[in-house]
């Protein structure tokens, strides 16, 4: 025996001693047997950590797929976030108007201009006093009014609060928030500004905006329509602040659980690499080792079996036969003693009754049926008892 096979056996050893469940895989039962015949005691398979965490023998990858999925499932489920009971009489409908004309910053304003302006202003004052006293008001008139002294002076932050505060009135939010932007961009300091605006962005349902303007606003200049507003914003916002604070709770506890699931996913692959490493080695040292007919009993099995006979480049051939099958009791013992003329074949034998579902896999209408397979693929097929053609077939792919 070459260097590299008695390094593989030693390997071996070293596997039975750290678990001996392994002398009990039916692919070591020939093994297990010689030892028996040597008079060696072998411990009785137990159920062992691996078994409980569902990896065995058979096919090691398949379990810690499951484990892998029953890990991640929990990944996906979204946190919904539930709504939220706010107070929303004073809220409008969104104006869509084009937006209102807007002075140019460039012009150079004389004294005569900014007295026109100024003029104007104050007729636009006077149409929202007689309107109010009159019990209606003229909306129209003191836009213009207030949009021909904006054209006059274009530098002044008070007209376009001012006629910011006219659009408040009309229930036209955006068009204030418009007007209040840009006479916040002439003077940042500007109490008027931050109030109308405030009140605008109430009107439109954004709580915490307009809390934070007319929170600014009422440090500048506070009145009382300012208090008024955030009696109403206030309760919004802390709604708001609290939804939040709980929501961002569960994400982070949700990202905690997740890492956590990482890490037990990370550890779990980390451990099936040597399972599945040991499982392979006992699967290649018993083919190797083999001389007689392996038995099939699952589909698990032949797929360890399959994957070890191609991963040493070897031709397997699976037999399909019956207990009661007459063809099958005469080919049977022709099929056994090629296992032991042709020591680099891997001879597998199914019985139909015993493995249903090997059978069913593989559509098995009739017995006895042998496939051959190599590097992983069906190469040829023989249904009958012709011992001849059996063996040339074996001898043809074998040599390949």
């Amino acid at each position: 025996m070459d260097s590299s096979k008695v390094s593989d056996l030693k390997h071996f050893v070293h596997l039975c001693k750290s678990n001996p469940s392994l002398l009990h895989h039916p692919s070591l039962a020939f093994f297990k047997s010689y030892l028996d015949s040597l008079g060696a005691e072998i411990p009785p398979t137990t159920e062992s950590k691996e078994d409980k965490s569902g990896v065995d023998m058979s096919d090691p990858g398949e379990h810690f797929d499951a484990k892998k999925s029953n890990l991640t499932s929990e990944d996906d489920d979204e946190i919904v976030e539930s709504d939220i009971e706010l107070d929303n009489t004073d809220i409008v409908e969104p104006d869509n108007d084009p937006p209102q004309k807007m002075g140019d910053p460039s012009v150079e304003v004389t004294e005569e201009m900014r007295d026109a302006a100024n003029a104007a202003k104050l007729k636009a004052m006077d149409s929202i006093s007689e309107g109010m006293a009159l019990s209606y008001c003229k909306p129209d008139e003191a836009i213009d009014q207030l949009t021909e002294a904006i054209m006059l002076n274009p530098t002044s932050a008070i007209l376009y609060a001012a006629r910011a505060g006219v659009f408040v009135k009309l229930n036209k939010p955006n068009a204030a928030v418009r007007d209040a932007n840009e006479a916040l961009q002439i003077n940042p300091d500007s109490a008027k500004g931050y109030k109308v605006r405030g009140m605008a962005r109430a009107m439109l349902g954004q709580w915490e905006d307009a809390a934070n303007d007319l929170h600014v606003a009422s440090k500048l200049d506070y009145d009382e329509e300012i208090g008024s507003v955030l009696k109403k914003v206030e309760p919004n916002v802390r709604k708001l602040q609290e939804h939040r604070r709980k929501y961002e709770k569960l994400r982070k506890e949700k990202d905690l659980k997740k890492a956590g699931r990482e890490k037990q996913k990370r550890q779990a692959e980390a451990e099936s690499k040597p399972k599945a490493c040991s499982c392979l080695m006992v699967c290649l040292l018993a083919i190797d080792m083999q001389r007689d007919v392996m038995g099939i009993h699952s589909i698990s099995e032949l797929e360890t079996k399959m994957n070890a006979a191609t991963r040493t480049s070897r031709l397997a051939i699976l037999y399909f036969t019956a207990t009661w099958c007459g063809p099958c009791r005469f080919i049977s013992p022709v099929y056994t003693s090629f296992a032991s003329k042709y020591p680099k074949v891997v001879f597998l034998k199914v019985d139909i009754d015993e493995a249903r579902d090997v059978a069913a896999k593989w559509n098995i209408s009739s017995v006895p049926t042998f496939f051959f397979i190599k590097n992983g693929k069906e190469v040829d097929t023989l249904v009958g008892t012709d011992k001849s053609a059996l063996e040339k077939k074996i001898a043809q792919h074998a040599g390949q």
